[in-house]
């Protein structure tokens, strides 16, 4: 799992930027991904981000990724509407 947060000077970079997380992860925050998938797709992401974005960068750009351990995992506390994102649904 990793988390993306980014923020681009330029509005249709931006936009750009979420459409293609909004494949891989769901938005978590405004400009915040969480990105839960296989070492493959993780890769996949990266190397987009190296060929697409990185070369548009300006002073005021930004990319952060943390990536999340599986033991790290255990300890991510959520509140609110977050704390319902791990439960599993059971539909009657």
């Amino acid at each position: 799992m990793m988390i993306v947060s980014y923020d681009f000077e330029s509005d249709r970079t931006r936009a750009r930027f979420a459409k293609f997380l909004e494949k891989h992860g769901r938005r978590i925050q405004y400009s915040v991904f969480e990105i839960r998938n296989s070492d493959r797709v993780l890769r996949n992401i990266l190397d987009e981000i190296e060929l697409r974005y990185r070369k548009q960068f300006t002073g005021a750009d930004s990319i952060l990724i943390y990536r999340i351990c599986e033991g790290c995992k255990k300890r991510i506390l959520r509140y609110g509407y977050a704390e319902n994102e791990e439960k599993e649904i059971v539909i009657l």
